[in-house]
C-alpha cells in the first residue's frame, strides 16, 4: 500500500477507508482518488467519497457501524424479515424511536440489578407486540447488552418467522424438559449479542406450562446468562397467559395501536397486570 495513503487512512485504528477496503466495497485506486479530493477540499473521507460518486450513504453507514461496533444486517440475502427495521436500517426514524424507548426503559426499569425481564403486552392480535418486542431486543443488543428475545406467545407465535429460524423446538419444549436452553437458543447472524428463543410447537396447555415451569425453566437460566430479556406475549383479550408471564417477569410495557386499541381496554389491561404484582413500566402508541 502507498505509505502516504496508509498514514492518512489509519489515524485512529481502523478508519472508514480501511474498513471499506477490507470489505471489498472500495478499491485502492478509488481510495487514493478520495484522499486526494479530501486533501484538496478539506472535507471528511465520507463526504469526499460521496461527492465523487464512488461510495453511497449505505457504504458509509456500514463502515461507521463497524468502526463503532454497532451491528446491523447488510444485504438482501438475510432470512430476517425487513419488519425488523432496527436490524436493517438503524438510522431510520423508526429505529430512532426504538432507541428513545430503550433510553426510557434503561432509566425506569433496567437500571436495577434485579430487573432484567420485561414483557410486551397488548390487548388484541395485530397491535404490534411482536414488532415492538423484536425491534426493542435488537436495539438493546446494539447497545452491547447480552439480550434474549423470548416468544412466549404459544398461541400464535410470530418471532420465528420474523427472524427466519426454525420453530420445531423452543420455549414449549424447554418448559416440558424435552430440550435444553442451548438447544432452543438461536444466535442471529449480523446481530452480535442477540439470542432468540422461539415459541416451539404449540402445546395444548400453554397457560399451565407457564404457571408451573416458566420461572424454574426459563427465568432461572436467563437470569444467569443475559443482561436484558424481552418477552413477547399472546393477545391479553383472548388469553390470560400475558398476566401469568408478567408476574414472572416483574414488569410490562403495554402496546396500543392507533385506531385499533380502545382506551378502556388498555386501562383494564394495566389494572390486570398490576393485580398480579407486576409493574406497568410504560405504554407505547404503535403507528407502524
Amino acid at each position: 500500500m502507498n505509505k502516504q495513503v496508509e498514514a492518512n487512512m489509519n489515524v485512529r485504528g481502523r478508519s472508514i477507508g480501511a474498513i471499506l477496503l477490507d470489505s471489498g466495497r472500495l478499491s485502492m485506486e478509488n481510495a487514493e482518488k478520495i484522499l486526494r479530493y479530501q486533501r484538496e477540499h478539506k472535507v471528511r473521507f465520507g463526504e469526499a467519497a460521496i461527492s465523487l460518486g464512488i461510495l453511497t450513504d449505505e457504504d458509509i453507514q456500514f463502515a461507521l457501524s463497524d468502526q463503532y461496533d454497532y451491528s446491523y444486517i447488510q444485504g438482501a440475502d438475510s432470512r430476517v424479515s425487513k419488519d425488523i427495521i432496527a436490524a436493517f436500517n438503524p438510522f431510520s426514524p423508526v429505529a430512532e424511536s426504538m432507541r428513545a424507548l430503550r433510553s426510557q426503559l434503561l432509566i425506569r426499569w433496567f437500571s436495577a440489578e434485579d430487573k432484567r425481564f420485561l414483557c410486551v403486552v397488548g390487548d388484541q392480535r395485530g397491535d404490534g407486540r411482536s414488532f415492538l418486542a423484536a425491534n426493542l431486543a435488537v436495539v438493546f443488543s446494539q447497545l452491547g447488552e447480552k439480550t434474549l428475545l423470548v416468544d412466549a406467545d404459544m398461541r400464535n407465535p410470530q418471532l420465528h418467522a420474523l427472524f427466519g429460524i426454525e420453530n420445531d423446538k423452543g420455549l414449549s419444549t424447554l418448559l416440558v424438559g424435552r430440550a435444553s436452553a442451548d438447544e432452543v437458543s438461536n444466535k442471529i447472524t449480523g446481530l452480535l449479542g442477540l439470542t432468540v428463543l422461539p415459541a416451539g410447537p404449540i402445546p395444548p396447555n400453554p397457560q399451565e406450562l407457564i404457571a408451573k415451569c416458566f420461572g424454574s425453566q426459563l427465568i432461572a437460566w436467563a437470569k444467569q446468562s443475559f443482561d436484558v430479556v424481552i418477552i413477547d406475549t399472546p393477545a391479553a383479550a383472548m388469553y390470560a397467559d400475558a398476566q401469568a408471564i408478567a408476574s414472572h417477569a416483574g414488569g410490562a410495557v403495554l402496546v396500543a395501536r392507533e385506531h385499533v386499541t380502545e382506551v378502556t381496554r388498555l386501562k383494564q389491561l394495566a389494572a390486570d397486570i398490576s393485580q398480579v404484582g407486576a409493574a406497568v413500566v410504560g405504554s407505547v402508541f404503535n403507528q407502524f
